[in-house]
């Protein structure tokens, strides 16, 4: 597994944001991010890290395994499965929910379901997936490969890149881009404070907005030349 470990005060920083200014700032630049209908299990966490990418196919004739890679995931990380959006069969319940704590995983996503979901808001582990559902997905999935890219509701997601989740959901940024997005992330939360900061103190909604460009703030940027 190679790639840029970035300085913890960068996952620090992002952790005071929220899905919508980071989703903006993403639209900024251009780049799509947001997990489609991915929705917390246990509500009030923030999840953010680098992620851990595990790729799921169907069994074959010969059963493989849904994995132990858990054993591998190193602390702060988030993993990152993609089941292929698959409804039907779990590849996350209690046992990973609570190993993963004693190891100090940062949360995982999954393009499917989980189960067990009373042992993972009981450990307050920051779960985000499709749904969640009961049935097994031993001898149904087994796992195709680890660390390499995966795909989280049609987004590309690569190793090393930056998962942040809420209430409202869950995204991934780039790790070749994480600085950047960070910044223009912390520029548009700044201005929606003055917006908060003038409307409750009399200024009206159009003017607040209109003194910090807010209509714009997540406009892509086109550059000249």
């Amino acid at each position: 597994m190679k790639f840029r470990k970035l300085d913890k005060t960068v996952i620090d920083q992002f952790k005071k944001l929220d899905t919508g200014c980071i989703s903006d700032a993403m639209d900024r630049i251009g780049v799509p991010c947001a997990f489609y209908k991915i929705k917390p299990i246990t509500p009030g966490k923030i999840m953010c890290g680098q992620a851990f990418t595990v790729r799921y196919v169907p069994c074959g004739q010969v059963k493989g395994t849904v994995g132990d890679f858990l054993d591998d995931v190193e602390p702060g990380m988030v993993c990152v499965l993609d089941n292929g959006g698959r409804d039907y069969c779990t590849v996350w319940g209690d046992i990973m929910a609570k190993y993963a704590v004693i190891r100090g995983v940062a949360g995982t996503v999954i393009d499917g379901v989980c189960r067990d979901v009373k042992a993972v808001r009981g450990v307050d582990y920051p779960m985000f997936t499709k749904d969640h559902y009961f049935v097994t997905g031993k001898d149904r999935v087994e796992v195709a490969e680890i660390n390499g890219p995966v795909s989280i509701s049609g987004i590309k997601v690569n190793p090393g890149d930056v998962i942040f989740g809420d209430d409202s959901g869950a995204l991934a940024i780039p790790l070749e881009r994480a600085e950047e997005v960070l910044k223009i992330a912390q520029d548009i939360e700044e201005k929606e404070a003055v917006i908060f900061n003038a409307i409750e103190n009399g200024v009206s909604l159009r003017d607040a907005r209109s003194r910090t460009g807010y209509h714009h703030l997540q406009t892509k940027e086109v550059k000249e030349g």
